[in-house]
């Protein structure tokens, strides 16, 4: 009897035990929706890209059909694009918010439109409606006051028309300005998407915010046979200006940008050197960037005619793939910033940030 009384109350003891844990680890209501960890609302864990044609995949090919002129809109998003192939872990979605030619204020909140197409930021605030944003990676500032793609475009003016002193003798006269005058404009814009995710319930612990600057497409290193229309159009001392004192400078000033805006960094200034636009001369196969590039079926098109040129000089299918490469390696961890710098492997990694030109 006495033996029976034990074995009843040890059952009644698994019993409650049991049941404690049942109402401690699915809580009252069984049939409740428990708030996954990390950032806030429903639908797939997401990184999302805003900002220019380096991010929109401009040059990368294969657009979509909305973005390849369709009413207006020149945006040439491509499934090629890095924001395609990064690697995050539990991340299942990628959304492409950026487009070719935009500039910081079309990234921001304002009231601005970029070939039909109203703000990034706007368009961030209807997708986290059914996105859960892990991650938002941008690439702006090239477009305000440096007009980074206009000054390649009037340096290939001057060799065509064989004036007498390179290009980069004028961009110098004032290039420092136009930097100063664009950093508020990207810290502006950051300042917009930290808001809408804020407004959307967000932490800043709920996600990642990078700025990215730009890799030149373009270097010295090009073969003389190559200097030419069927490549790479450019005067020596203007592709040396480009790669080793434009591009350094501008990511100098995007690094002084994120840290306005307490943001990530990561330094593509260098990612291009070896790979480079024409760098392989007879061989293509080994560069990240489009050479001078004419659909020619788009010049048999008023509409399209003006916008037959635009892939020109822009990341390609495997330069993309590269900077995702990089990317993936630098959100996976906790620095403030990185530089992409090719290893041993050849291929682009996120290494410590590389000097600027003021540590140089």
């Amino acid at each position: 009897m006495r033996r029976t009384g034990w074995v009843l109350g040890a059952i009644a003891l698994v019993a409650v035990t049991v049941l404690v844990a049942v109402f401690v680890f699915t809580g009252p209501d069984s049939d409740s929706p428990v708030d996954p960890p990390g950032p806030p609302g429903t639908g797939p864990l997401t990184v999302v890209s805003l900002g220019d044609s380096t991010l929109s995949g401009e040059g990368a090919g294969d657009y979509t059909a909305d973005t390849d002129g369709k009413d207006g809109n020149w945006c040439h998003r491509s499934p090629h694009a890095m924001v395609h192939q990064i690697e995050l872990t539990g991340v299942t979605e990628s959304v492409n918010l950026a487009c070719s030619g935009a500039p910081s204020p079309h990234v921001g909140l304002g009231d601005v439109t970029q070939y039909t197409e109203p703000s990034q930021a706007g368009q961030l605030r209807e997708l986290v409606d059914d996105h859960r944003v892990a991650a938002v990676v941008v690439a702006l500032g090239a477009n305000d006051d440096p007009r980074f793609s206009r000054l390649i475009s009037e340096c290939f003016t001057s060799w065509f028309l064989d004036q007498e002193a390179p290009c980069s003798d004028k961009i110098k006269q004032d290039w420092q300005r136009r930097l100063d005058a664009m950093v508020p404009k990207v810290v502006a814009a950051l300042e917009d998407i930290k808001q809408v995710l804020k407004e959307a319930g967000y932490e800043r612990s709920d996600y990642e915010l990078v700025l990215q600057s730009y890799a030149s497409p373009i270097g010295p290193g090009i073969p003389e046979k190559w200097r030419n229309l069927n490549g790479c159009p450019f005067r020596t001392e203007d592709l040396q200006w480009v790669a080793e004192t434009g591009a350094v400078s501008l990511s100098d000033a995007l690094r002084g940008a994120a840290q306005q805006a307490n943001v990530r960094f990561l330094d593509l200034s260098r990612a291009g050197v070896g790979h480079e636009a024409c760098s392989g001369g007879d061989d293509a196969e080994d560069e990240w960037f489009t050479r001078f590039t004419v659909r020619w079926d788009d010049l048999k098109d008023v509409e399209r005619a003006s916008h037959a040129v635009q892939e020109s000089f822009h990341p390609n299918a495997a330069g993309h793939e590269q900077f995702a490469r990089c990317m993936s390696e630098f959100l996976a961890t906790s620095d403030r910033e990185a530089a992409c710098l090719k290893g041993e492997d050849g291929n682009l990694h996120a290494a410590p940030a590389a000097p600027s030109l003021t540590d140089s």
